[in-house]
C-alpha cells in the first residue's frame, strides 16, 4: 500500500513505518495528479484541496485529513467516486481551549476595569470546541450564552441563545463554527456589516474556526467605528495573503494556530491512522505522545502568570506582526506547545486551568 503523507503533520513517521510499504512526504500544496495518482491513501491538512481536479484518474481510495475542518474535501465527489474520507473531529479542542483561556486573561490584563468574572461569553458553534471553550469561560466565572443552529434543531430550544441575543448582551463572543459556503447552516460571512451593526455592548470579537466567517471588511469597519472593543484573529481570509491593516489594529493576531498545541496535533495523527487501518481492515501496533515541554514545571502565584507560562499567544502574535510573509512558514515549523497535563504545577493554590 502506497501513502502520501502531508510532510508537516508530526509524530506519524515511525508509525505509518508498521501500516504501509511505501510512504511518501509532500508539502501540502505539492499534491498533484500526478504525485497522486499511484497512491492508495491520502494524510492530508487543510493546504491540500481533495476534488475531482485532484484525484480523478487516481487509485486513490482513502483520504484522511488530520483537522478538524474538511471543507477542503469535496465530499461529494469522493462519494461519487467511491472514496472514503474522514477528518478528526475534536482532536484539538483542549488546544483552542488553551488558546482562548490564555487569551481571555491577557484581555483581562489590559482591561483590568472589565474582570471577566460577569462579563458574559457567546459561543458561535457549540460543538467538540466551543463546548470545552465554554467550560473556559465558566471557570473564569463568566455567564456564557451558546448559538448553534444545528444542535438546537436537534436537542430543542433550551440551553441556546439566538445570535440576536448574543449580539444583545455578550461582552465577548467568540467563533467555533465549520464553514459553510451555502445552505441551511450556512455560515460564510456569518459576521458581515448587519451582524456588526446589531451588537450592542461593543463586545470583543474572537474567531478561531474559519477565517471565511468573518467578512474582513466589515470587521475593518467595526473595528474603527467603535461597534466593537477588540478582536482576536487566528484565521484569516485569503490565507496566507492576510490582510495587513487588520493584523496591525487586532488585540492579538495569529497564523491559524489556535489548535496547534503539540497533543491536538498528535491526537489527529493518531485519529488520521486509527482511521486509515480500520478503512483498509490494518492491525498495527503505535504509540503518538508529543515531548515534553523544556520546563514541565510551572511556578506561579495567579491563574494568569500559571496560564500565560504554559502558553502565551503574544509570542505567536509578535511573530506574525514582525513577519507576515512567513505566515505558512510559521503555522507549518511551529515549536512545540503543550496542554495543562504535560505540566506539574506549584502554586500557593490549586487553579483550574484547561
Amino acid at each position: 500500500m502506497k501513502v502520501i503523507v502531508d510532510n508537516k503533520i508530526p509524530f506519524i513517521r515511525e508509525a505509518i513505518g508498521q501500516i504501509a510499504d511505501e510512504v511518501v512526504y509532500l508539502p501540502g500544496k505539492a499534491f498533484t495528479p500526478e504525485a497522486v495518482r499511484d497512491a492508495d491513501a491520502l494524510i492530508i491538512r487543510t493546504r491540500t484541496l481533495c476534488n475531482r481536479q485532484l484525484l480523478e484518474g487516481s487509485r486513490v481510495r482513502f483520504i484522511a485529513t488530520a483537522t478538524i475542518g474538511f471543507d477542503h474535501i469535496d465530499t461529494e465527489y469522493c462519494r461519487q467516486a467511491g472514496i472514503g474520507w474522514t477528518n478528526a473531529p475534536g482532536c484539538n479542542s483542549a488546544s483552542v481551549a488553551q488558546y482562548l483561556q490564555s487569551t481571555l486573561l491577557l484581555l483581562q490584563q489590559h482591561r483590568p476595569d472589565r474582570p471577566l468574572a460577569g462579563l458574559t461569553l457567546g459561543i458561535v458553534g457549540a460543538g467538540n470546541v466551543g463546548s470545552k471553550v465554554a467550560e473556559v469561560g465558566k471557570r473564569l466565572g463568566m455567564k456564557v450564552l451558546l448559538n448553534d443552529l444545528p444542535r438546537e434543531e436537534r436537542e430543542g430550544h433550551d440551553g441556546f441563545a439566538s445570535l440576536a441575543q448574543l449580539a444583545a448582551e455578550c461582552d465577548v463572543i467568540s467563533f467555533h463554527v465549520p464553514l459553510y459556503k451555502e445552505g441551511k447552516y450556512k455560515t460564510l460571512h456569518l459576521a458581515d456589516a448587519a451582524f456588526f451593526g446589531s451588537l450592542q455592548r461593543r463586545p470583543v470579537i474572537i474567531n478561531t474556526s474559519r477565517g471565511e466567517v468573518i467578512e474582513t471588511g466589515a470587521l475593518l469597519r467595526a473595528l474603527d467605528s467603535g461597534q466593537i472593543a477588540d478582536a482576536v484573529i487566528d484565521v484569516w481570509e485569503n490565507e496566507p495573503d492576510i490582510n495587513l491593516e487588520l493584523l496591525g489594529k487586532v488585540f492579538i493576531g495569529t497564523p491559524h494556530i489556535a489548535g496547534y498545541s503539540a497533543d491536538g496535533k498528535a491526537n489527529a495523527t493518531r485519529m488520521s491512522l486509527d482511521a486509515l487501518c480500520r478503512f483498509f481492515h490494518l492491525t498495527a501496533q503505535y504509540a503518538i505522545e508529543p515531548p515534553q515541554p523544556a520546563t514541565p514545571v510551572i511556578t506561579a502565584s495567579s491563574l494568569t502568570e500559571a496560564a500565560l507560562q504554559m502558553y502565551d499567544p503574544r509570542r505567536d502574535c509578535d511573530a506574525l506582526r514582525q513577519h507576515p510573509e512567513l505566515f505558512e512558514q510559521l503555522r507549518g515549523d511551529y515549536p512545540l506547545r503543550r496542554e495543562r497535563r504535560a505540566f506539574t504545577l506549584v502554586t500557593p493554590q490549586q487553579y483550574q486551568l484547561f
